[in-house]
């Protein structure tokens, strides 16, 4: 950013909602169908089919706004958005306009450990158009399918104030946003499936300037980095246009992730252009107090504010607690475990290590993990008594997925010592081996205690017991020297 000068941003958010039906009718939301297998007159638009409005799709707007502070107009009310797009056949959107469901209410986030603070404008209740599909598994390169699967399917669009200042802002608040929307059970927020994604107004203005400047509009983002990298490049275009003398020109742009560039759509519309007019086929709804408390009273503890009382409460580093806040069944589990075992860290090393890698190869969720978080407990009870050694627990951790076994049958069979001798056979040997490094333990050098443990440990099979092989090696130590042969 050039000196004295300073980006100015505002996003708005298209959340795709969590229904099984549309906003309207009753055709179903499911990813991945056939193109033009999800369609129906209301969905269309077609002469003589009414929409009805979808419940569900209300309520978890109502959570969201909640969440976020919003005020609720508790008389929710619809309008028509006039445009034309291929993939729109009835040639409007249904939308809200004049009366959005909620207004107003703030979003914290955090950019890189640092709190920030973003105001809302609103965030109102719209129904989705369709998409238009090139070169994909069943269209030719030079064709176009238009998919109307999309259409009519709920959304919720969030507007920012534009209150955001640089490119990781912006990509920051988006996240916090999704983990969000994935704690409330909103949206699934993934943007690879057109579930969340942004538009992005940006402008160029002297630092501490009270006019945003004029602004263009970058559309459909649909990944954080594709966010972050258009932001950035259309930051560093502005600059260089009014480094050239000349003026920014009020357009919407597309990004180009091939190229990584920004690319100009066509001149930026206002609302007059959409030609706004109230939907006669809706009356307005009604939103009784009582649902509004209901629904207040039943949100769960937000992603951020949890982060920040696991690193108080557990001492975790805030990049651990960020890792195990993003899903909050993750977080439940960790929790749980946390508790049991009485050792923070060691709950939280093994939650982001071996349970998170195992789940991944198993391609579940944490909710859907084969080893409930009571199991995992009474296995790190043994790793943390010194019991068991963490390789061990994880090979235990393995046959219970691979079997179903308790973790009661394997620890009782696997047993947790090998016969003294065996081990005294291996301490002898170790110390033969490294009588130097006796002599110079006997001569106070007392920590090459961990040398010598970790030498036996290491020749010992996964059965051996920590607590006794420290045992035995102490009062070894203590005893007669060593052989004097040997490094």
């Amino acid at each position: 950013m050039a000196e004295g000068l300073e980006a100015v941003i505002g996003l708005e958010v298209h959340v795709q909602l969590l229904t099984a039906s549309k906003l309207f009718c009753g055709c179903s939301t499911a990813f991945g169908a056939a193109p033009n297998t999800q369609v129906c007159p209301v969905c269309l638009g077609l002469p003589g089919a009414l929409p009805v409005l979808n419940r569900r799709a209300v309520e978890l707007a109502l959570r969201l706004g909640l969440a976020l502070g919003c005020e609720i107009d508790r008389h929710c009310r619809f309008a028509r958005k006039q445009y034309f797009y291929p993939d729109l056949p009835k040639g409007y959107q249904i939308t809200q306009f004049w009366a959005p469901l909620c207004c107003g209410g703030r979003m914290e986030f955090e950019v890189d450990g640092t709190p920030r603070s973003v105001r809302l404008r609103h965030a109102h209740l719209e129904e989705d158009a369709g998409r238009s599909v090139h070169a994909e598994a069943y269209v030719a390169e030079d064709e176009t399918l238009v998919d109307l699967n999309r259409c009519g399917v709920p959304l919720v669009e969030i507007v920012t104030e534009p209150e955001l200042h640089s490119p990781r802002e912006a990509a920051c608040f988006v996240a916090e946003l999704r983990r969000l929307l994935r704690c409330l059970g909103v949206s699934d927020g993934q943007m690879e499936r057109g579930s969340l994604r942004c538009d992005a107004n940006v402008s160029i203005r002297p630092k501490g300037a009270p006019d945003q400047g004029v602004a263009t509009e970058i559309k459909n983002l649909n990944s954080l980095r594709a966010l972050e990298r258009a932001l950035a490049t259309e930051v560093a275009r502005q600059v260089a246009v009014r480094g050239q003398g000349e003026a920014v020109s009020h357009q919407t742009l597309c990004w180009d992730a091939a190229a990584q560039a920004v690319a100009v759509m066509r001149d930026k519309e206002y609302a007059h252009d959409y030609r706004y007019s109230p939907e006669p086929d809706l009356p307005p709804a009604c939103i009784p107090e009582r649902w509004i408390e209901k629904l207040r009273r039943a949100l769960p503890e937000l992603p951020l504010a949890r982060k920040r009382r696991l690193e108080r409460e557990y001492g975790l580093p805030p990049e651990r607690a960020y890792l195990l806040t993003d899903d909050s069944s993750l977080a439940d589990y960790f929790e749980a475990v946390a508790k049991a075992v009485g050792v923070p860290q060691l709950a939280c090393n093994w939650m982001t290590g071996a349970v998170a890698r195992t789940a991944k190869q198993l391609h579940v969720s944490i909710a859907e993990f084969p080893v409930p978080a009571s199991s995992l407990a009474k296995l790190l009870v043994e790793v943390r008594d010194g019991a068991l050694s963490d390789h061990a627990a994880r090979q235990v951790l393995s046959t219970m997925i691979a079997t179903g076994r308790p973790v009661e049958d394997l620890l009782a069979s696997r047993g947790t010592s090998l016969p003294r001798p065996e081990v005294g056979r291996v301490i002898e040997e170790v110390l033969f081996q490294h009588s130097t490094l006796v002599s110079g333990y006997r001569q106070g050098k007392k920590q090459l205690f961990g040398f010598f443990i970790g030498e036996v440990m290491r020749k010992l099979p996964d059965e051996a017991d920590p607590q006794e092989v420290r045992a035995l090696l102490q009062e070894r130590l203590a005893g007669p020297p060593a052989d004097p042969e040997g490094d």
